[in-house]
């Protein structure tokens, strides 16, 4: 599955990053502490944080995580969108919980 069909299947809405839409998924990380997810994180991994801040896209980068998704409908600062459009780091947004995201994961990726 990539990003955009996982967009789909959770409805899910793009804030940043339309260049990563083809990053093939597979597995999924929750973490909000960015050093655990620096060393924890696997290439293509979904990528499930409430943090927002410029430095999720840095991680992001380090990582080759596939994207990231914010859940419940946490605003995502300005400056961290324009960063991840630059990398093209998909960020998604969605009302569901992360407990909901990772459950639909678990049969997917």
């Amino acid at each position: 599955m990539n990003v955009s069909e996982l967009m789909t299947a959770l409805e899910l809405k793009l804030l940043a990053g339309e260049d990563g839409l083809n990053n093939e998924l597979q597995g999924c990380y929750i973490c909000d502490l960015l050093s655990y997810v620096m060393s924890r994180a696997s290439k293509g991994n979904v990528w499930i944080t409430v943090q927002t801040n410029i430095n999720v896209v840095a991680v992001s980068v380090l990582t080759e995580v596939g994207c990231v998704i914010v859940p419940e409908n946490i605003a995502v600062e300005q400056i961290t969108i324009d960063k991840a459009n630059k990398e093209g780091v998909p960020i998604l947004s969605t009302n569901k919980t992360a407990y909901e995201i990772a459950c639909f994961l678990k049969e997917v990726v």
